[in-house]
């Protein structure tokens, strides 16, 4: 598993944007700057839908007010990202990242073995703060946990 002080995997993902989908790397993603990156087992599961994302979605204006992007991440096709964005009414900014085939999940040893519930490979939920490409701090849920991956503890954690 990634460790804060360790670089984001070098990995393309599809972004979802007001122009459609882009293929994209996490270098061109998260190489500059500051982002709050958190990741989904499923979009419109219902802890994903109800309460992850419209966490963020609520307290994106804050975190762009401490200087920080904020990036949501799921292993879903990019069809369904742009679907759940949409209906999610995610604000113009935020960054939906679709790792349709896992691959920025498993380089960073976060991967979920979801078959048992039919969902084959996912993700953990789990949020990050990487800045400049680094990972500065990490925070992974236990299974059926929501506490430190929320948009509140993740606000905290940024500081003020």
């Amino acid at each position: 598993m990634v460790q804060p002080g360790e670089r984001i995997p070098e990995v393309v993902v599809q972004q979802i944007t007001p122009k459609g989908i882009e293929k994209t790397d996490t270098l061109s993603l998260f190489g500059t700057g500051r982002t709050v990156l958190f990741a989904v087992p499923g979009a419109f599961t219902p802890t994903c839908s109800e309460r992850h994302l419209p966490g963020f979605v609520e307290h994106f204006d804050e975190f762009r007010r401490r200087g920080y992007d904020v990036a949501c991440m799921a292993v879903n096709d990019p069809f369904v990202m742009q679907a759940w964005m949409t209906s999610s009414g995610v604000p113009d900014g935020m960054r939906m990242v679709a790792d349709g085939n896992a691959e920025l999940t498993r380089a960073l040893g976060l991967d979920l073995d979801a078959s048992a519930y039919g969902m084959g490979i996912r993700s953990k939920r789990f949020a990050m703060l990487i800045e400049d490409g680094v990972v500065s701090q990490l925070f992974v849920e236990a299974p059926g946990e929501f506490r430190v991956s929320t948009a509140e503890h993740m606000l905290q954690a940024v500081g003020g």
